[in-house]
């Protein structure tokens, strides 16, 4: 086992127990605002459709039942604006974390390939490179990447941790590009509901992609948008060529999203309602978060969509974590999403309101 945990970097959240014990401390208790992990309710409609589905004594599929197909096509369409999606061009996965650390290996990428991510980055990107043992690359334009052995460009918009959106002519530029040079793209577009001050778009839609989805793949995740990280509920949406490669591969792995979560998923993808009152939950936690920040001498940069407001004092990430512990606030240092985060923190609005109220209230003494 040594072999393949060596290939591995530190697992960054270790670093931060210290100062979650301090943040734990207290008086009034810790505000974790570190993990985006969802605290609010599950939707009634998709508890229910998990419920209906809980005698499921058989065996489910890798692809998913035909109505879950559907709902993801559907879903595409209606969503993304993409078009004539048809069921090879979906394909459900256990949670987006699992997809993006196993990609290069299902990809059969290994030594002398390449896999390239943004600079500021979801560090699993890295950590599926280095599974599969090909060389890793980051960029700030990929455009700037030497193609040569560049199997893999990784995309995400809206950016986990920064909450930059990249534009409809930036996504038209690069998918162009990957095009010419023949290397594959997959756009993670996890948060691309959670739009603020900016309207994300999809590489699947036609002004991007020119109607074509050959060389690119988007990742879908229901953990935010629906609260459904616990069900470890995603999907994939794109190249059929590519995601019919892939369903035969994760058929011999037993890859599949259990019949209880698939019935849950068909739900929650058939509801908007659910969808927009959530949006509303979190752009009043925003809102509160970003203003008290703003006062307490922060300044924010791009944030202007997903789950995290970017922020920074211009000094170490640590200081300004050790400093918002010392007031019972718990946030992510910068430098887990790369050395260009070093001096910010990335400030999670995945709290409840009460708690969300009480970092406020501490951050404007």
């Amino acid at each position: 086992m040594s072999a393949v945990t060596d290939r591995l970097p530190t697992f960054p959240w270790d670093k931060l127990e210290p100062y979650k014990a301090t943040a734990a401390a207290h008086p009034d208790g810790i505000v974790d605002l570190s993990v985006g992990t969802p605290v609010d309710p599950v939707p009634e409609l998709i508890q229910k459709a998990l419920v209906a589905a809980a005698d499921s004594p058989g065996y489910p599929t890798v692809w998913g039942t035909p109505e879950l197909r559907d709902a993801l096509t559907g879903w595409v369409e209606r969503r993304l604006g993409a078009r004539d999606m048809t069921h090879h061009h979906v394909l459900p996965i256990v949670g987006s974390k699992e997809l993006v650390a196993w990609l290069p290996t299902q990809l059969g990428l290994g030594p002398g390939d390449k896999v390239a991510f943004p600079r500021l980055a979801y560090p699993t990107y890295e950590v599926g490179a280095r599974l599969a043992r090909a060389d890793h690359v980051a960029y700030d334009d990929p455009m700037d990447l030497d193609p040569t052995d560049l199997k893999l460009l990784w995309l995400n918009s809206p950016s986990n941790p920064t909450g930059r959106v990249l534009s409809a002519a930036e996504l038209t530029r690069i998918v162009a590009w990957a095009r010419e040079h023949d290397i594959l793209v997959f756009a993670d577009e996890c948060y691309i509901e959670l739009g603020w001050e900016a309207d994300p778009v999809s590489v699947l839609h036609p002004d991007v992609c020119g109607g074509s989805y050959e060389g690119i793949v988007s990742v879908h995740s229901l953990s935010k948008r629906s609260n459904l990280a616990g069900y470890r509920a995603a999907f994939l949406a794109g190249d059929p060529a590519v995601l019919g490669d892939l369903l035969q591969i994760r058929k011999h792995g037993g890859m599949m999203t259990s019949a209880p979560t698939q019935a849950a998923v068909i739900a929650a993808l058939s509801d908007d309602t659910h969808v927009r009152e959530q949006r509303e939950r979190y752009a009043a936690r925003r809102t509160a978060l970003r203003d008290a920040l703003l006062q307490h001498g922060f300044r924010i940069e791009h944030s202007e969509a997903s789950l995290y407001l970017w922020a920074t004092r211009d000094e170490s990430c640590w200081t300004t974590v050790a400093h918002l512990a010392d007031l019972g606030i718990l946030v992510a240092p910068g430098d887990f999403y790369g050395p260009a985060g070093d001096n910010f923190v990335r400030v999670a609005l995945t709290a409840t309101d009460e708690r969300v109220n009480a970092a406020v209230a501490r951050l404007q003494r």
